[in-house]
């Protein structure tokens, strides 16, 4: 697919509110709750977002596979406005820490990061009421953070399971390749119809264990794409804002929210979800793109 300068069609914004790694330690804005999670989603739909990104938190604070957690925020945020949920189907790592005495009696901890098994992520077809999407992983990959790392496991078979009960139930699909090869994946799957058009990627660059961000790796990787796919890049901190403009010049659509990057600027920590949704509103507007409102981006998507 060739990137278009030209693009006129309405732009896509999808907000990312919480992630699947860091907490209100790295950023206090962080919703965690069910309830902080529907107050950021709407306040995130009325700067012009049309589909929120979530991953849910037990009390701990860490990434749960359990489905009440899930039920709660979708059913608080579908209660409250009408913006399309979008299921991140890694549902997030857990850093469990292990603290021990070394023989000269120093005291030290390690950590390890330690991802749900493929049945709790297979479990999340089972969420009440229904969501309007889920994402897939196209590939398999270390995935490397500053808590060590660990395999993020995303099997062919897996994955074509998943897209088999989604298409069942009607559900949207956001691709996520994190290289080249997992392109390549996606494509099997269209081959044998498994996944039709409009395919909806998100061209994840940065994360480590996975394509660097670079424009090189970001144009290869948008070339690869079949042609009448709409596409994102997603990428991580001091990459967030620049590589999303970019993509957005290049006809892409949005990602933004405190699970990609938890700054507004450079050492100054970002006070919502919805202040990044609102810059980036704010520089599709200048660049001539007009914001997609959840029934045009219902359209685009192919949603039921």
């Amino acid at each position: 697919m060739k990137p278009d300068f030209l693009k006129e069609k309405k732009v896509i914004i999808t907000a990312a509110i919480t992630g699947g790694i860091h907490g209100k330690w790295a950023n206090p804005s962080l919703p965690i709750s069910a309830e902080e999670q529907a107050q950021a989603a709407i306040e995130c739909y009325e700067a012009g977002a049309s589909i929120v990104h979530i991953h849910v938190r037990a009390e701990d604070g860490q990434n749960t596979p359990d489905l009440k957690y899930y039920n709660k925020t979708i059913k608080l945020i579908g209660e409250m406005c009408p913006i399309i949920r979008q299921i991140g189907n890694g549902i997030g790592a857990r850093v469990v820490e292990q603290h021990f005495t070394t023989k000269s009696g120093k005291k030290r901890m390690t950590t390890e990061i330690v991802q749900p098994s493929l049945e709790e992520r297979l479990n999340l077809l089972n969420i009440e009421p229904e969501p309007e999407m889920h994402t897939i992983n196209a590939g398999s990959f270390e995935f490397r953070t500053p808590y060590g790392g660990s395999l993020f496991k995303n099997p062919q078979d897996f994955n074509r399971k998943y897209l088999k009960r989604c298409k069942k139930k009607g559900f949207g699909i956001e691709i996520e390749v994190y290289d080249v090869s997992h392109v390549s994946n996606v494509l099997e799957f269209v081959e044998t119809g498994l996944l039709e058009p409009p395919l909806h990627f998100s061209i994840v660059l940065g994360i480590k264990g996975g394509a660097p961000a670079t424009m090189e790796n970001l144009l290869h990787m948008v070339n690869q794409i079949p042609e009448g796919s709409t596409w994102q890049v997603v990428t991580v901190g001091k990459y967030n804002l620049r590589t999303t403009v970019a993509a957005m010049c290049m006809g892409a659509n949005i990602r933004t929210g405190l699970e990609d990057t938890i700054y507004y600027r450079k050492g100054e920590l970002a006070q919502s979800n919805a202040q990044l949704v609102k810059r980036m509103a704010r520089v599709a507007k200048e660049i001539g793109r007009e914001i997609a409102t959840v029934d045009e981006t219902k359209k685009y998507l192919g949603l039921n």
